[in-house]
């Protein structure tokens, strides 16, 4: 923290569980999602899908969907494709990549069930989606690709088969000795496969978008449900060829998007090309069941990892390697959701080897990319399952075998055999105080004499440490991976001349409350009320800069370009308050929003007034400015790295292979915490999630590559109802790489909570010779796991 900071009042907002602002227009339905908007002669997009897994594509006719009642127009691929690009993908993370084209509409061939051929566009939604069933195509069916490891194999069906394998990419990293000569001196190794199932998103809000032309000038307002305003906006100038600055792109409040948002999608292009076409506006929304189709789905791999190391515990090597589905086509980030994990697999942990190899591979089903924890989630599943193996092998608690290898808090910073340096950090503190709300030792006690007396009804316990990659990402990083674009950050203050304040920043919320906290953070470092402050962001025309919001960046990149362009403002302020109060600025103090004279204390301005004084211009010195104005853009100096240790209590019934969570708790270190309460939601919300992919959630394709559990009543997303009562607390060790000293809380949650409670299950069946139970651990895989381990 800066002294400037700390003499203006940080500490009086930041740090209180402010209620969030954006809730009371939210919650009373007063606010605007995309699919709220109407405009004069609004017509509703449609879009017809493929059935068919992989088939080529020998003929579309629309013109019966033409005949339907308020239909004004139908087009297939073959209408839409002149003047539209491919798709993009801003992440090719190696040189010799397998880059298909990607068009926003199937032309020759599907490669996915759910893959667009055909558009209806009507005066409403209804009669544009009843039109679909008339059209007319024609498909001659192509082999479908499934199994990550068959599709790899020497004469397997090919998905683009002008590309003449399945193989996308194979990305290598090897650090420290080899890990065959520490195998070789190990005196135990672990090897285990894991299969992190496909997830499909479920965001409150649907994806929509609405597109409204400008004919007289050419300019085209897309209103979308997005993460990504500003890199949507670049992005759809590519593709359509429409000038940049004739588009302008506005997430208006987005319910909730989980890395499913952090898209550039074919329907978005798709309703900008006919609204160009016809000269009309036009909507798209999708429904549930389609955005199970074609909303990209999360996670998808199997891993293979091995781990070596001493009789006394001491973590030697560590080996992955792990083949990620990429789905039919690479959307935005694809190919580096994978290499994301890369770093985060050694964990909190020290060893002297380690060997990662990640090949990309193609399969006819939905395209995957980032979903909450974007390969963090995947690399502290595998570790932390592994490091309970390891403990079962050594009859070492996995408690201890933990504590024997991380990294001690007197080690900080700390750079880790991955090559990242974790600055700050005690995870012996965060274990402690996660073991001591746990009750742990009782627990212990009660799982044997339960299992002493043959309950049916066994008690596991699940451990989880875990560490992340937040504030995403230094671009020097960022361009060594192979990234597109930077990970910097923009924000700027406009002080208005009635002493209130607007804040624009570059982040695009879809939940997080960045209306508060960084009212929170302006109202601090410029001293004014917190009711005082506006924040204004989603609209590329009223916040031209950003690289919007993902990968926990929010806080720890574009709070602090907040806090940084407070700052500017405070010491522009300095130049017009020494002016007026004829004083010097050294002998100038600012103390909660006011400047005063040192040993003057009656001699005083404060920053409202001063913002007033800079409008009017009447006596200000030459080469002053008239506005106390600033802006700021921060391109983050390391990661940050927030932690922590979480604990979950099941209760297995062997008869049924029902599980029940009984108590869960959780200990995180996100660094400084700007309001504990909006932090609490977020580590609720992960948890969700990440027990979700532990117990309940499962995208489903059947022989053929059609998706099964495509709705909600195949897919089982957990209510209130399925879940425990959560115990939260936190330890705090600030991050160097920020002023604010944050680190990042959006992810943390699903991070550590499903290998917590995979662990527990694992660790109740393991008496019976169970070592691992696939997710989800529903009734049925439970109960087959322990008659497979009994038989």
């Amino acid at each position: 923290m800066t002294d400037r900071a700390v003499a203006s009042g940080t500490g009086r907002e930041v740090g209180r569980s402010r209620l969030r602002k954006e809730d009371a227009r939210l919650v009373t339905g007063q606010t605007t999602w995309t699919d709220n908007i109407q405009v004069a002669g609004l017509l509703h997009l449609a879009v017809l899908r493929s059935p068919m897994a992989h088939a080529r594509v020998t003929r579309v006719d629309v013109a019966p969907a033409l005949e339907r009642p308020g239909v004004l127009a139908a087009f297939s691929g073959a209408d839409l494709a002149e003047g539209l690009g491919s798709l993009p993908c801003a992440w090719p993370v190696t040189e010799d990549i397998v880059l298909p084209d990607h068009p926003p509409i199937a032309v020759e061939e599907v490669r996915y069930a759910g893959d667009p051929v055909a558009v209806v566009v009507a005066r409403d939604r209804y009669a544009a989606a009843d039109a679909l069933e008339a059209i007319d195509v024609d498909y001659e069916p192509l082999p479908p690709v499934l199994d990550l490891e068959e599709a790899l194999a020497e004469g397997a069906p090919l998905v683009h088969s002008d590309k003449g394998t399945n193989r996308c990419y194979t990305w290598p990293l090897a650090t420290g000795e080899s890990f065959a000569a520490v195998r070789e001196r190990a005196e135990v190794t672990v090897r285990r496969r894991y299969h992190q199932q496909r997830l499909i998103p479920n965001a409150m809000e649907p994806r929509a978008v609405v597109v409204t032309p400008l004919a007289a000038s050419g300019e085209y307002t897309v209103y979308s449900a997005t993460q990504i305003p500003h890199i949507l906006r670049i992005m759809l100038a590519t593709v359509t060829g429409i000038p940049e600055h004739k588009l302008r792109v506005v997430a208006p409040d987005v319910g909730g998007g989980f890395g499913s948002k952090l898209q550039v999608y074919g329907e978005e292009v798709l309703a900008l090309a006919v609204a160009r076409r016809l000269g009309r506006p036009v909507k798209w929304t999708e429904s549930r069941s389609e955005g199970c189709l074609a909303t990209h789905h999360g996670r998808g791999m199997i891993q293979d990892i091995e781990v070596a190391a001493t009789r006394e515990g001491r973590l030697l090597g560590l080996k992955v390697d792990l083949l990620a589905d990429m789905g039919a086509y690479l959307m935005l980030v694809t190919p580096g959701i994978p290499i994301l994990g890369a770093f985060m697999y050694p964990a909190i942990y020290k060893m002297d080897s380690y060997e990662f190899n990640c090949t990309g591979v193609f399969t006819t089903r939905t395209p995957t990319d980032a979903y909450r924890g974007a390969g963090r989630p995947e690399a502290t599943f595998a570790i932390e399952r592994i490091m309970d193996e390891l403990a079962a092998e050594l009859d070492l608690d996995p408690v201890e075998l933990r504590r024997r290898n991380w990294i001690r808090h007197e080690e900080f910073p700390y750079t880790t055999i991955a090559g990242l340096t974790y600055d700050s950090g005690d995870y012996e503190a965060a274990t402690a105080k996660a073991l001591a709300l746990f009750d742990y030792d009782g627990l212990r006690a009660e799982q044997r004499e339960r299992a002493g007396r043959g309950d049916p009804v066994r008690l596991g316990i699940g451990v989880s440490t875990f560490t992340e990659m937040c504030g995403l990402a230094p671009s020097r990083v960022l361009r060594d991976l192979r990234y597109g674009a930077g990970g910097w950050e923009a924000a700027s203050i406009r002080m208005l001349p009635t002493g209130k304040v607007e804040v624009v920043t570059g982040t695009s919320p879809h939940g997080q409350g960045h209306e508060t906290c960084w009212s929170q953070i302006a109202a601090d470092v410029l001293g004014v009320p917190f009711e005082d402050v506006e924040v204004l962001h989603g609209d590329t025309r009223s916040s031209p800069q950003g690289m919007d919001t993902y990968g926990s960046r929010s806080l720890a990149v574009g709070g602090e370009a907040v806090h940084r362009a407070a700052t500017t403002v405070v010491d522009k302020a300095r130049k017009v308050a020494a002016h007026l109060l004829e004083a010097s600025e050294q002998d100038l103090e600012f103390r909660e929003g006011v400047f005063s004279v040192k040993g003057s204390p009656e001699a005083r301005r404060s920053i409202q007034e001063i913002a007033f004084e800079a409008f009017t211009n009447h006596d200000l010195p030459d080469g002053v400015e008239p506005s106390i104005n600033a802006e700021h853009v921060v391109d983050p100096e390391n990661f940050s790295f927030p932690h922590g240790t979480h604990l979950c209590a099941v209760e297995v019934d062997t008869e049924t292979g029902l599980t029940r969570i009984r108590s869960y708790v959780c200990v995180d270190d996100v660094g400084h915490v700007v309001n504990p309460m909006i932090v609490e939601g977020q580590v609720h919300g992960g948890l969700a999630q990440g027990i979700a992919q532990a117990l309940y959630e499962e995208a489903v394709y059947d022989d053929e590559g059609n998706l099964v559990s495509g709705s909600m009543a195949e897919y089982l997303v957990p209510s209130a109802a399925d879940l425990p009562e959560f115990v939260t607390d936190r330890t705090e060790t600030p991050a160097s790489s920020n002023a604010l000293g944050v680190k990042g809380v959006g992810e943390a949650g699903t991070i550590a909570s499903t290998p917590a409670v995979v662990n527990a299950v694992v660790d109740a069946l393991r008496p019976l010779g169970v070592h691992d139970v696939r997710m989800p651990c529903t009734p049925e895989r439970v109960w087959r796991a322990v008659r497979e381990a009994t038989a």
